[in-house]
């Protein structure tokens, strides 16, 4: 059986199809330019293959997931130059009489992780995905199902007690300045260091400043939500940060819930290079088709 996974972000969309073991057989990826242009190239990419069976879709948002909405499969209202009130799964279905699953693209990671758990055999219900790159966004799942209703969680944009060493930093997130995106979004660095990320050594303060608010959102979902695990992805993160972010949870949970293992709560992800999503889109087409 041949699934379509489409991971569309907003600098670039990675197409790919697998199987149902969720092995990748063919991947491609291209930048994110105009809606016409790259979904006429997503298009071409799956038209390659006939015998594709049912496609998944994780996308940037924010989207539209209501089945019963008239904009449902649309990206709404984003910050994405020209994307707003893209009718991203009605081009797709003009080509493809397929079932095609739509969702965000931390969704797809969060249930491509949720899935190697499973085969890995970690005995959990509930976990949350976490991406940290040019913006942040979460997905969040317990007992195989997303959470959020009428609409899709929003955790990048929670806003958060400041540290003492960073309040004459405004922020960059356009609606709120300050709110988690706003600080530690890999576009902070240049914002606060005038250098990318890359070059900011894991010495730096302000890798301190940052673990302190991921942290702090670290701490709100184990509050609110209670997830076995936490996994943290995309460009900013790595081991030696989560180091970080993982003391000064201790420190901000000061021994209030016991969430077991540190090193095992708060983790990276299982599917390396930031391939979450693929993995969780051939799972959702496959899901899709099973419907």
């Amino acid at each position: 059986m041949l699934l379509g996974s489409v991971e569309a972000g907003g600098t670039k969309f990675v197409c790919a199809v697998g199987n149902e073991d969720y092995r990748i057989l063919d991947i491609t990826n291209f930048p994110t330019t105009t809606p016409e242009e790259t979904l006429k190239k997503t298009v071409d990419y799956f038209k390659q293959f006939k015998d594709l069976q049912a496609i998944s879709v994780s996308s940037f948002g924010p989207i539209e997931l209501r089945q019963n909405s008239p904009k449902f499969g649309y990206i709404t209202d984003t910050p994405k130059v020209g994307w707003s009130n893209t009718d991203f799964v009605g081009r797709l279905k003009q080509d493809f009489d397929l079932p095609i699953h739509w969702t965000t693209d931390v969704n797809g990671s969060a249930y491509g992780e949720y899935i190697m758990a499973t085969l890995f055999n970690e005995k959990i219900n509930s976990l949350v995905y976490y991406t940290i790159g040019t913006g942040v966004g979460a997905g969040a799942i317990v007992n195989g199902n997303f959470i959020g209703d009428i609409g899709h969680p929003e955790m990048g944009h929670v806003r958060l007690k400041r540290h003492p060493d960073d309040l004459d930093f405004k922020g960059i997130c356009p609606y709120h300045g300050d709110c988690l995106e706003g600080l530690v979004s890999g576009p902070t660095f240049k914002a606060r260091l005038g250098k990318s990320g890359k070059d900011v050594p894991l010495t730096d303060h302000v890798w301190d400043i940052m673990a302190f608010y991921v942290a702090q959102a670290a701490l709100q979902v184990t509050l609110m939500l209670r997830p076995a695990k936490i996994v943290f992805g995309g460009g900013v993160v790595s081991e030696a940060f989560l180091k970080k972010v993982r003391s000064q949870f201790t420190e901000l949970m000061n021994d209030y819930v016991d969430v077991g293992d540190i090193d095992k709560y708060i983790v990276m992800p299982l599917v390396k290079n930031n391939g979450s999503a693929t993995v969780g889109n051939f799972a959702l087409a496959l899901k899709e088709f099973n419907k």
